[in-house]
Order: structure tokens, then sequence, then C-alpha cells
């Protein structure tokens, strides 16, 4: 998925609208939207513990870009309800600590993947009035992640000695988000927002029987840039 490609397409969309004469509109209740979500992690686990795990062996994740999509329902000029999600991207945990275990690269490795489904449920303020062109909003609710495809890599494998299991709890908690609003003419807009959402798993590492854990406290926030059709 090139993402940029996604921010190109609703760019020459916007163009093509912006020069149309905005009449006036019925009021419709639902908007679908499509964009680019840049996820940036700011994870945080304890150090890994278990058999022949040094102290100070932890973990780290990698920033994903993935498609972006919601649907909007509207309950008067102000509040409307979002569901909005990412397309499942694979992310990958990283190696954080000691250069090598034992012989093996350690640090910087790509020890796990994962794939993610993670919707979230917000309720969404709008300021201003709803014929204004630029209108910011703030969104609360709560976000549902669950993890699959979990997968330790080559490097993960020589690591633990071995084949290994990777599990993951799924998390719910708070996510909040800020953003604005460009009506174009017609039944198009383009939005941008920033959000924070608190994600916790437990993480579990089973090679041949031995139990390696950790914490983790994801918390991505995301930038995202969506272009959205009402009817």
């Amino acid at each position: 998925m090139n993402t940029y490609k996604v921010i190109a397409g609703l760019g020459l969309l916007a163009a093509s609208g912006a020069g149309a004469a905005m009449g006036a509109e019925a009021v419709r209740s639902n908007e679908v939207r499509i964009g680019a979500y840049f996820v940036m992690y700011d994870a945080k686990a304890k150090d890994i513990t278990g058999p022949f795990v040094p102290p100070g062996t932890n973990l780290d994740v990698k920033n994903v870009n993935t498609l972006y999509l919601a649907y909007l329902r509207r309950l008067n000029p102000h509040y409307s309800i979002e569901l909005a999600f990412g397309l499942p991207p694979k992310t990958d945990t990283v190696g954080k600590g000691p250069a090598t275990l034992g012989s093996v690269p350690f640090n910087g490795q790509v020890v796990s993947t994962a794939k993610w489904f993670a919707p979230n449920v917000l309720l969404c303020y709008t300021f201003m009035d709803e014929g204004a062109t630029f209108r910011p909003y703030v969104e609360a609710g709560v976000n549902y992640t669950h993890f699959y495809d979990r997968q330790s890599t080559a490097a993960g494998n020589a690591v633990n000695g071995g084949p290994t299991a990777i599990s993951l709890t799924n998390s719910v908690g708070p996510v909040v988000t800020a953003g604005v609003t460009w009506q174009l003419p017609a039944h198009w807009s383009l939005h941008a927002s920033y959000s924070r959402t608190w994600v916790k798993s437990d993480y579990i590492g089973n090679t041949a029987g031995v139990l390696r854990r950790t914490h983790i406290d994801f918390n991505p926030s995301a930038a995202v840039v969506s272009l959205g059709y009402s009817f």
C-alpha cells in the first residue's frame, strides 16, 4: 500500500472540485471517508522475563502506514458518531537492549511480526456552523485492538533457541482525536486529524514450553488525511 499515492489522489480530487460553485445543499446524515493512516508508536515495554534472559532485554515497535476507512452518522449540526479503522497492517517488533544474546544478534533485529485490527467508535463534536468552509472538531471514544497472524522471524527463533509461538492479548482503551474539515463543493470534503490511542497487551513467547513474557504499552498516535463523501 503506497499511502503517498492515496494522498496525491485526494489532492487531485480536492483541486478538481474546489472551483465549482457551492450551492444550497440538503442535510445529509451519512458520510464515508477514505485516506492515509500514519501510525507512530510510543511503545514502552517491561524487560522480558524468563529462562536465560539477561537483564535489560526489551522490545520496540516500528511505525507503519496503512489505508484509513471511516463511516460517520450525523446526529445534529454539531454531533456525530464515527466508526473508524485502518486496513490491518503488518507491524514489526524489534529487539532492544543487548547487541547480542549469546552470540546471536539482537538489538535492532526484527524478532516478530503481527497484524492488528483496531476499530474505534467515537463521539464527534464539530465547531462552527454547517455552512463554514473550515470546521475544527474533537472526538473521544473507545478502541478495540485484536492482534493476529503473529509470527516469530528467523532472527527471533535464533534468539529464543528454536521455533517460537507468539501470543498478544487483545486491548480495550480510550482514544481521542482533534482535526479539521475543509468543506468542498457538493458532497465532498477533506479532513486532517491527529489522534492518540491507549493500547496495551501482554506478550508471551513459547519456545518448546519455555515461556518468556513482557507487558507492552503500544500507545500509538496517528495522523490521518482523508477524503469524505456525504449522502
